[in-house]
């Protein structure tokens, strides 16, 4: 069993406009979330368990030692970090949002939607509004993409975010300065 997340913080949490515009807010995140946040991850690794000729059951089991995996790690490498929900008005979870906000560069660590969500702006406006953010604290932002997923960095590449040199990692280090 995965461990829930840090008590939330005293700090308030900030409402992006832009997200606000799309119908979505922020929110903690708490143990009770860890359902879907386990759907929501099996979901980041479709393409790539389907063609892997496991039976459903073999490729679920995977996933859950795989999130349960790094979970644990955000957990523990991440711990200051804020956990946050991506949810619409009606609470109803659309993706997560982990972010280390430390100066001089903020890190997001991970940030993931559902399918469904996909591709109608909400990864923008939520980037931009960490961007937004960290520009007032005069940092910049920094994030790992998966070298497999071009259209993640093509994402990032438009909003700003520079490469690093490509190296043996899965990983690419990708930053942004205000």
């Amino acid at each position: 069993m995965s461990p829930g997340f840090p008590p939330e913080p005293a700090q308030s949490l900030w409402t992006p406009d832009a997200l606000a515009a799309r119908g979505a807010r922020l929110r903690w995140l708490t143990a009770q979330d860890l359902p879907w946040l386990r759907e929501l991850y099996a979901g980041t690794r479709a393409d790539e368990m389907a063609p892997v000729p496991w039976t459903p059951e073999q490729k679920r089991h995977f996933l859950d030692q795989q999130f349960d995996a790094q979970h644990r790690h955000y957990l523990q490498a991440y711990g200051s970090a804020d956990f946050l929900a991506v949810c619409d008005r009606g609470d109803r979870p659309l993706g997560r949002l982990y972010l280390q906000r430390t100066a001089p560069t903020y890190l997001i660590v991970d940030v993931s939607l559902f399918p469904a969500v996909r591709g109608q702006g909400l990864g923008t406006a939520l980037i931009g509004a960490v961007q937004d953010q960290a520009a007032a604290q005069g940092c910049g932002v920094m994030l790992h993409v998966l070298q497999q997923n071009p259209r993640a960095r093509r994402l990032y590449e438009r909003l700003g975010f520079v490469a690093g040199e490509e190296g043996h990692s899965p990983y690419l280090r990708m930053d942004w300065k205000s």
